[in-house]
């Protein structure tokens, strides 16, 4: 992403947060020391997540240092930020504007954290990586282990009971709902759980169980149990899930409509 367009979304994020500390000023403490204050995108979210992750065992301060570590060193955390965020605001139509899914969502809140602690992770830092991942789990109800891989354009709507296992991909442009699960079958180790390819959308209450590939652009209906791979571009649901038809689109999650009537195969 640009630093023109980086530009953009922070003075949107700015002129958004002035407008309601006018119009609501009994949270305009709120918003100038959550966003107003702040220099730039980054610090802003530091300052928000750190706030909220916080605990007697770690501080705020302690928690926005590794926080902005993650931000200066990675760029690929930054643009991913970014794009989740854009996310959020074209595909939630309950999301007016941008500082609403900011400062209010916390799909977009945990995704957000796990992302510094896959950082954490990769840069062999296990113990605080896993430490994150508790913290995000109780604040936020949502378990996403820092191995697990993740990419970008990442919608967790609602977000509540999301499970996320620890060599579980899932690929840019995937939205999901509450309750899905990117679970093992049980005691397998290594390499044992879900592989979610671009583009899919995933509906409330799901279950992914095991090293199944969801093939690009497919639909998994709300509710359903799926136990083996499901073929690029198709509609599944059911327990066990079975391919019911095709989505209308090529990447249902960026349309985000979870009927699974809309084609069916010959």
């Amino acid at each position: 992403m640009s630093n023109d367009s980086t530009d953009v979304i922070w003075q949107k994020l700015r002129e958004e947060s002035r407008q309601k500390a006018d119009s609501e000023p009994i949270l305009a403490s709120y918003l100038h020391a959550t966003i107003l204050n702040h220099r730039r995108l980054m610090d802003a979210l530091s300052f928000h997540l750190a706030s909220k992750l916080a605990n007697p065992n770690l501080s705020a301060m302690s928690i926005r240092e590794f926080m902005n570590e993650a931000f200066d060193k990675s760029r690929d955390v930054q643009d991913a930020i970014r794009r989740d965020l854009e996310a959020v605001i074209e595909r939630d139509p309950a999301s007016h504007g941008i500082s609403e899914p900011f400062l209010h969502y916390k799909g977009f809140h945990a995704l957000e954290a796990y992302r510094v602690s896959h950082w954490l992770w990769e840069n062999d830092r296990h113990a605080l990586a896993c430490y994150m991942q508790n913290r995000i789990s109780e604040v936020f109800a949502v378990d996403i282990h820092p191995a697990a891989r993740i990419g970008q354009g990442i919608l967790i709507d609602h977000a509540t009971s999301v499970v996320i296992g620890e060599t579980a991909v899932v690929e840019d442009d995937v939205s999901m709902l509450h309750a899905v699960t990117l679970g093992g079958t049980g005691k397998t180790t290594r390499d044992r759980h879900p592989k979610v390819r671009r583009g899919v959308l995933i509906g409330a209450g799901a279950k992914i169980l095991g090293n199944v590939n969801v093939g690009e652009g497919s639909k998994i209906a709300a509710g359903s149990v799926v136990l083996t791979d499901v073929p690029p571009h198709t509609t599944v649901a059911g327990v066990p899930a079975v391919v019911v038809g095709r989505p209308a689109t090529e990447e249902p999650s960026l349309e985000m409509d979870h009927r699974i009537g809309e084609k069916t195969l010959n």
